[in-house]
């Protein structure tokens, strides 16, 4: 067999709703890390402060967990295509209130609406995956759009730099984020057109179901619980704790390295390429390791690799950093591919909306409040205390997998 057959054979699986969700993926990751990389600058020359920027944020956090629950609950019984294709939509035309804002309000708004439509197709769009990935090639898939969303986001701080430097800071702003509208809408068409509905019998709902549909969303988000195994239930608890955990310490990693170890800020982006070079190199082969082996085990490594990076990171000097980030790399690889194959692997089609809304729903909340805590905790008690939490923090995940989360003898489909 050929290295062309070998490589047609391992990929085979990307065909289908998979290989049109990956197309579009990239369109709309690389839109999204345009902006990025000026954003806080661009929000302050239109009148904010830092403290507007974080309440922005906590805005922000507060809109996508709001709207899991509805968006897990319409996945499971109206269908996942629509729900994607449209709030895809909503998105992009969003970002208009960004390319025009005239005063940080107009961000603030923007923001709000942005998150909503954001949240609310998110565990439609994660249920597909999983209804469209063969359940032995699952690790992989995960691990392939990692793979692809790191790769795609590569050059936006470099477009980024060309529009600041030939526009200046509002006008190449502007640009990226009309830049950012084109390609969301591009994305949304492309869904609409190539999507494959796999939930049977799914309709669209009438408006009026939809406002109705939240209080029955919710309360049909919380016994899901019951008709899943116990083990995706501690495998939720795990992922959200490891979440506040790394929340904790997330934005302080460049101020804790600038500040606190005096490192050159101009290093910063070069030790940052550590993190998204581990996780280009490992996605294949990691999502590979998980579907011939097994999930629970990587997992597991995660999380000590995890808590490693921070001590790594707290008594750091240049080359430890380097190492931190790489290993940061390597666990965020580890825990998304198999955490989210094992979740795939536990929950029945029927009700993987609702998981993914759910346990969404709770990161955002824990990871919204892990931000204000560490912030609080590193500048009014000690700028290392948030990274020990953070170390502690991968215990008890580590031993709720390891004890009470088990593999099924047979996966969901």
């Amino acid at each position: 067999m050929t290295l062309a057959d070998k490589l047609k054979k391992e990929f085979a699986f990307i065909k289908g709703n998979y290989a049109v969700l990956v197309a579009s993926w990239i369109l709309i990751d690389f839109a999204m890390e345009l902006p990025a990389t000026y954003y806080s600058l661009y929000v302050l020359k239109l009148g904010a402060t830092e403290t507007i920027i974080g309440m922005i944020g906590l805005f922000s956090f507060l809109a996508l967990a709001s709207m899991q629950f509805p968006g897990g609950y319409l996945a499971d019984k109206f269908g996942r295509k629509w729900l994607i294709a449209s709030m895809t939509f909503g998105v992009g035309l969003s970002f208009v209130l960004y390319a025009i804002a005239p005063s940080w309000h107009f961000i603030l708004v923007g923001t709000i609406i942005m998150s909503l439509f954001n949240s609310t197709y998110q565990p439609a769009l994660m249920a597909m995956i999983s209804d469209s990935v063969p359940s032995e090639r699952r690790g992989m898939g995960f691990g392939l759009i990692m793979l692809i969303t790191s790769a795609s986001t590569t050059p936006g701080p470099f477009v980024a730099g060309l529009l600041y430097n030939q526009f200046g800071l509002v006008q190449g702003m502007r640009i990226s984020y009309g830049i950012v509208v084109a390609l969301f809408l591009a994305a949304a068409i492309l869904r609409t057109l190539r999507l494959q509905e796999t939930v049977t019998d799914a309709r669209r709902p009438r408006l009026s179901e939809l406002f109705r549909s939240y209080p029955v969303a919710l309360k049909e988000s919380f016994e899901v619980w019951k008709k899943v195994p116990s083990s995706m239930f501690y495998l939720f608890l795990s992922g959200v704790i490891v979440a506040f955990g790394f929340a904790m310490v997330q934005l302080y990693l460049v101020i804790y390295a600038v500040e606190e170890l005096l490192i050159d800020e101009a290093l910063w982006p070069l030790i940052l390429t550590a993190l998204f070079v581990t996780m280009i190199a490992l996605a294949v082969p990691m999502g590979k390791i998980i579907d011939k082996f097994n999930r629970k085990l990587p997992l597991l490594a995660a999380y000590a690799i995890f808590g490693a990076s921070m001590w790594l990171f707290i008594n750091g000097d240049l080359v430890r950093l380097f190492a931190s980030l790489a290993l940061i790399g390597v666990g965020q690889v580890m825990i998304n591919s198999a955490f989210s194959a094992l979740q795939a692997d536990l929950t029945p089609q029927a009700q993987r909306g609702k998981v993914n809304g759910f346990t969404n729903f709770a990161n955002f909340v824990l990871m919204a409040f892990g931000n204000l805590l560490g912030g609080f905790l590193y500048e009014h008690v000690s700028p290392q205390l948030p990274f020990f939490i953070a170390i502690l923090s991968v215990i008890p995940p580590f031993i709720l997998v390891l004890a009470l989360v088990h593999e099924p003898a047979k996966r969901e489909e």
